[in-house]
């Protein structure tokens, strides 16, 4: 959640998650004493304990919430999540439905407890102390020659974004967190700008996706001076200072100063779930209505007269393509019996192929496939096989060289 600025939130719409988060994260707690106990306890502690924490918080409970204090705390004694319940099994049930209370008892122990080294593989997060960034350097100059590489076909020059794929910067990004406050009041107000530079909070993110995800038909192949330089590139196009210096172009970024990486917005998130107390300072946060809505506990009844509905003033109408509510069914179309190399291209080809966003020739498009194929059939087939700039061998699959030729053969066809 934004902070101070983005607080008024549909109220209905916070409660509802919290119900939906707290019956999900509570559904496995076991039912350790006998239903009668259970519901007794249950409601004793939950009426007494949660009007004095509201007392406490806010004065004296709303008395429109008298039906909705019970069953606020769980077994454990944990405050619930505002809005959520705790259902307690009595008579077999936790409300309409019957329950397997055996499943509550049962202790599961499948398969086989994960090695060290299966956890060590598994384990390649990166976290905002450091946990996970190796040692390694990588230089702004550097990251530029990879990322107009590996980058610019789906993320455009300088970071802008290109078509689907989205922007990596925008501008000056202490001067973009400040646009994270506008709100569009009129057609030509300017919206926020949501960019890693302006509104993530940790760079340390940037790391790990990068390393882990990208470029996305080839994750984990970058090294780890590859994603030290595209880093460092990348804070480079959002003017982002490290201690207090500005990445310029001929910055080197290493682990320690990785380190030392303060996000323009690392403070515009709230609650903080940052570290072992996160969990309970999120159910802190949401225990406290004053930290959003009107600061009033209210689940029914909770408008005297009509509640005044707000309506979209500047609604967006240019939609590409048109909304339509047109219910007829599409003409339908006599088609010609399948290539034998489409299957193979949808699966494993046309992520790539389908668009010219990745700088691979679109299938479809004649001039480029006319230029691809002034190499002959048989280079074609050899860039297919072996790979070739930005395209891994075989295009990443596991297709034989037969069922190569079936896809080139598909996409040279439909590119007449």
């Amino acid at each position: 959640m934004y902070k101070s600025y983005h607080k008024k939130i549909v109220v209905s719409t916070l409660f509802a998650s919290a119900v939906f988060l707290a019956t999900a994260c509570n559904a496995s707690n076991d039912t350790k004493n006998t239903a009668k106990a259970t519901t007794e306890t249950s409601t004793a502690m939950n009426t007494e304990g949660f009007s004095k924490r509201v007392t406490d918080a806010v004065g004296p409970v709303n008395p429109k919430l008298s039906d909705t204090v019970t069953n606020k705390y769980d077994f454990n004694g944990k405050a619930i999540i505002d809005g959520g319940v705790y259902y307690p099994i009595v008579n077999g049930k936790t409300g309409t439905y019957y329950v397997n209370e055996q499943a509550h008892k049962t202790a599961f122990n499948k398969g086989k407890t994960a090695t060290a080294n299966e956890q060590a593989a598994w384990d390649i997060d990166v976290m905002p102390d450091g946990t996970g960034l190796p040692e390694g350097e990588g230089s702004v100059e550097f990251g530029d020659e990879v990322y107009e590489e590996k980058c610019l076909s789906c993320h455009g020059d300088f970071g802008e974004g290109s078509g689907l794929y989205p922007k990596l910067a925008d501008g000056n990004a202490y001067e973009g967190q400040k646009t994270l406050m506008n709100q569009r009041v009129d057609p030509d107000s300017d919206g926020p700008k949501r960019n890693f530079g302006s509104n993530w909070p940790r760079a340390s993110t940037l790391w790990w996706y990068i390393k882990t995800g990208m470029p996305h038909q080839a994750p984990m192949s970058l090294t780890t001076e590859e994603v030290y330089a595209l880093s460092a590139y990348i804070l480079y196009i959002n003017e982002i200072e490290i201690d207090g210096e500005l990445v310029g172009e001929d910055y080197v970024l290493d682990r320690e100063k990785f380190l030392k990486i303060r996000m323009p917005n690392h403070d515009g998130f709230e609650p903080d779930i940052d570290g072992p107390n996160g969990q309970e300072n999120s159910r802190a946060y949401y225990n406290n209505p004053l930290n959003y809505g009107n600061g009033v506990r209210c689940m029914k009844d909770c408008f005297e007269g009509e509640p005044e509905v707000q309506r979209i003033v500047f609604a967006l109408t240019d939609f590409t393509p048109p909304l339509s509510s047109e219910k007829t069914m599409p003409e339908v179309k006599e088609t010609k019996a399948a290539h034998p190399g489409q299957a193979a291209y949808d699966a494993s080809c046309a992520v790539c192929h389908a668009t010219d966003a990745m700088g691979a020739p679109a299938v479809g498009d004649k001039k480029t496939w006319e230029a691809t194929l002034k190499k002959g059939l048989d280079g074609v087939m050899s860039n297919t096989i072996n790979g070739v700039n930005g395209m891994p061998p075989r295009g990443g699959s596991a297709l034989s060289d037969d069922e190569l030729k079936q896809v080139v053969d598909y996409m040279i066809s439909e590119s007449k």
